[in-house]
């Protein structure tokens, strides 16, 4: 599948026949895919081989109700934007420190379920040394 668009996600997926297994039962070593079909209500089909199990869990994380997902993945560029419309320079102190506001608020947890990010901040650490990705999973 090489992309998936808005109307995917306000549509249901359905069940091929042959290969494809129902819900959670996923036993097809293939690349994971999907069919879109508005008339079926509540289906869902995935082939995903052995890391089924896996992305099924994480399809139900990400799609908690009631949360968002955190998009953080600003480039530096972007994320030098948003510190100067606080009228701070883009360093390498301040993204970080913009960063940590970001992951810090108090119970995050209950408004979103992922996050988004920028290939620095995979490696980045919060203002008090704590990885910014171990910050998320608390």
């Amino acid at each position: 599948m090489a992309s998936a668009s808005a109307s995917l996600f306000k549509s249901s997926i359905v069940l091929d026949k042959s290969e494809w297994v129902k819900g959670q039962t996923l036993r097809q070593s293939s690349v994971a895919a999907v069919r879109c079909n508005p008339a079926a209500p509540s289906s869902l089909t995935i082939r995903a081989g052995s890391y089924a199990n896996e992305l099924v869990k994480t399809a139900k994380t990400i799609a908690s109700p009631g949360r968002g997902i955190l998009a953080m993945d600003e480039s530096n560029a972007t994320c030098g934007k948003s510190l100067a419309s606080i009228g701070l320079e883009n360093t390498e102190v301040n993204r970080p420190a913009w960063r940590t506001l970001l992951v810090t608020v108090p119970s995050l947890g209950e408004y979103i379920s992922g996050a988004i990010l920028f290939e620095e901040t995979l490696y980045q650490s919060t203002t008090d040394g704590r990885k910014i990705v171990d910050v998320l999973i608390e």
